[in-house]
C-alpha cells in the first residue's frame, strides 16, 4: 500500500516540501490521551495506548510531531523516510 500523510505543520522534523508528512509511522489519539503520555510514547508503541475516541477533529492530534531540528528525533523510535 502506498499511503500518502499531508501535513502542514512545517517546524515537524517529519514535514517535507509539499506539506508532507515523513514519518516511517505516525501516532494520531485524542489530544488528552496525547497529554497524558511521554513524548518517548509514540507509534512503535501504539499497543500500549487504548482506544480514545473523539467527537470532532478538533479534540485529535498527532503525537509523532518532534519539533525541526532538535534533540528528540531519536526520543520516539520513529524514522524519517528517505
Amino acid at each position: 500500500m502506498n499511503q500518502h500523510i499531508h501535513c502542514s505543520v512545517n517546524n515537524c522534523h517529519y514535514w517535507a516540501q509539499g506539506n508532507k508528512c515523513e514519518a516511517n509511522e505516525i501516532m494520531i489519539t485524542s489530544d488528552s490521551s496525547a497529554n497524558q503520555y511521554p513524548d518517548r510514547l509514540d507509534a512503535t508503541q501504539t499497543t500500549q495506548f487504548p482506544p480514545t475516541p473523539v467527537q470532532s477533529c478538533m479534540e485529535s492530534c498527532c503525537k509523532t510531531f518532534v519539533p525541526a531540528n532538535s534533540r528528540q528525533i531519536n526520543a520516539d523510535g520513529i524514522r524519517r523516510q528517505q
